[in-house]
């Protein structure tokens, strides 16, 4: 190995350096981003000035592509990363309008996960690597606040000391939360968290916050600047006498008393593991941001940093690796009263084919193995259209970069059948194909049974690929009545919501299952769908206070008579995604009953 030459002193881990003694640095990508769906815009265009942002994807390749636009634009960034804590956080997911009070291993979803088997080394990597994405988007008067506790605090502050310039740290707040529970452990209970402050430049904001004192109010000192001295002086009435003044606030220092999330808060409590509360939030944004600045959150999690950012009138962009941490910041935000119009982003395809190029460098074989050994199936050579077998059944696993195809799906079934072998597994990203039961029961005509699986988007993320924690959902389909209202208006009836092989879902969940809308936890209309992206007219969606869920729409205007495409969309309490489309006619009452609604054919999970 090279010598590396030591100039300064610095925090050194294994894989920080490479062969030859340079820094190791990811390379940058640029992505094209996938707008996926629209809330809350009203205005008659599709394309307005601005929309704040929610993306889900890999923070490191979501950041890197937006720098292109957002280089040195961001005014605030605020990120609650993982702290090396050897845990994989889990909540349990609510089942219809039950409120559960119990933990179920079988209802667990992993929100996300903080192992890091390669060692603490792997986790400074990745941090490194972010941080200095983040130092490139801040603006020249921007501020980051880095949030974490005892694990692994004391190497992150070294970290973005080189990342930011040791000159550019300006705060280690503590913050206190005297609420929280310890148990019986044989030391002080860790009762705090840090958030490290560092400025881009000298130029950052600063507004210094207010408290209520709890005593109330107090008798106190005066107190003034004075020019001469260039300091904070004593202030004097004219006759020379100190002056004293009484107040019941307090400037906030550098440790915050501010109490945690309770279990029992159904309010501003998601349910999501390591939730920050907003009075947290709202402080650092009050005191380094102004209305109308562009504030970032790149491990937003349940969306509290976007939350208060709408609440406070700054744009915002936020990133999150999880469904379930998207799903939850969503129905976060749609909870907000006059909700600014805002857009959910992905990576896509673009992700998957770039994860594929420095995973496998493109190899398609390999890629098609590293699916088959997850899903616990063995490769199988010499066939055109079946990849490998698991038992007694066939699989076929659909391509990385394009949805999988009604005729690709066919063709496997002609295969399997031509092999006399009865069961066939599709596992697919995207799909573009008819309702998934009719293919199924063309499947079965055939002598075929047919599975069709969800590859989830964890299979990118190293980590969890390696602890082999990666399921694969069976698809599902919904059924809705479109019924014209009144005149010109169009209204849309949830019927029926079908997993199709229920038998992949743990007993523990279907046990709990009353009805078919218990697995939905939200749905939504877009009442003129355009074949591309979603456009949130109307929405329901379940919350830990409010378990009922609607299953009738509001009433939608038409301005004229004519035809439309409405796009039904639902998430499942597994937070998977399905959709179904209906093409049809809207009528005035004085030109006769004019109603039909005819099913495409799409319906597929995302």
């Amino acid at each position: 190995m090279a010598k590396i030459q030591i100039t300064k002193t610095e925090l050194v881990w294994p894989g920080k350096y490479n062969q030859d003694g340079t820094l190791t640095q990811v390379p940058r990508a640029n992505l094209p981003f996938q707008v996926i769906e629209v809330f809350n815009q009203t205005q008659p265009t599709r394309q307005p000035e601005w929309r704040n942002k929610l993306i889900w994807g890999d923070n490191l390749l979501v950041m890197g592509s937006l720098l292109e636009k957002f280089a040195g634009k961001v005014d605030l960034i605020y990120i609650d990363p993982p702290f090396a804590t050897g845990t994989d956080f889990s909540f349990t997911a609510q089942i219809g309008e039950q409120q559960i009070t119990r933990q179920s291993s079988a209802a667990d979803e992993t929100a996300y996960r903080d192992t890091w088997k390669i060692g603490v080394g792997s986790y400074l990597t990745m941090m490194a690597e972010r941080l200095r994405l983040i130092r490139d988007l801040l603006s020249p008067r921007g501020s980051l606040f880095l949030h974490c506790d005892w694990h692994v605090g004391h190497l992150l502050r070294a970290t973005a000391d080189e990342v930011f310039g040791a000159e550019n740290f300006l705060n280690e707040i503590v913050w206190y939360y005297y609420n929280k529970f310890q148990g019986n452990v044989k030391r002080f209970a860790s009762n705090h968290d840090v958030v490290f402050w560092y400025r881009k430049g000298t130029s950052y904001q600063f507004k210094p916050q207010l408290e209520k004192r709890p005593e109330g109010k107090v008798k106190q000192l005066a107190r003034q600047w004075d020019k001469e001295k260039g300091a904070i002086v004593n202030a004097k009435s004219a006759d020379g006498r100190v002056m004293y003044r009484e107040t019941d606030e307090r400037t906030v220092d550098d440790v915050w008393r501010i109490s945690m999330l309770q279990p029992a808060d159904r309010t501003e409590n998601c349910g999501f593991p390591t939730q920050k509360p907003e009075t947290l939030l709202q402080r650092i944004v009050q005191a380094a941001s102004c209305e109308g600045d562009l504030v970032a959150d790149f491990f937003c999690g349940s969306g509290t940093m976007l939350a208060v950012a709408e609440k406070l009138n700054r744009r915002w962009i936020g990133c999150d690796l999880g469904r379930w941490g998207i799903h939850a910041t969503r129905k976060r935000l749609l909870g907000i009263k006059e909700c600014r119009p805002f857009e959910t982003l992905s990576l896509g395809k673009d992700e998957r084919r770039h994860w594929q190029g420095v995973t496998f460098d493109r190899d398609q074989p390999a890629y098609v193995a590293f699916i088959l050994k997850l899903y616990g199936a063995q490769p199988m050579a010499g066939r055109t259209h079946i990849h490998g077998n698991r038992s007694e059944a066939l699989v076929h696993i659909g391509p990385v970069d394009a949805p999988l195809t009604a005729l690709a799906i066919d063709d496997a079934v002609d295969e399997c059948a031509m092999l006399k072998q009865r069961e066939l597994h599709v596992l697919a990203w995207e799909w573009e194909t008819g309702r998934c039961d009719v293919i199924v029961e063309s499947a079965r005509k055939k002598g075929v049974k047919l599975l069709l699986l969800q590859i989830p988007r964890e299979v990118m993320e190293q980590e969890v690929a390696g602890s082999g924690g990666v399921r694969f959902f069976p698809l599902a389909y919904l059924e809705a009545e479109i019924k014209q209202a009144d005149d010109l208006t169009m209204q849309v009836r949830l019927t029926d919501f079908v997993i199709l092989n229920p038998e992949l879902i743990s007993e523990d969940v279907r046990g709990r299952v009353k009805t078919w809308s218990d697995y939905i936890d939200y749905w939504a209309v877009d009442w003129d769908f355009q074949n591309d992206t979603f456009m949130q007219g109307w929405a329901a969606y379940r919350t830990r206070k409010e378990r009922k869920l609607p299953l009738v729409s509001g009433v939608h205007p038409y301005e004229e008579a004519g035809n439309h495409r409405i796009l039904v969309r639902a998430i499942d309490i597994f937070g998977n995604e399905t959709k179904q489309a209906f093409d049809i006619g809207v009528s005035s009452r004085s030109a006769g009953p004019l109603l039909w609604a005819t099913p495409t054919g799409r319906s597929a999970g995302a």
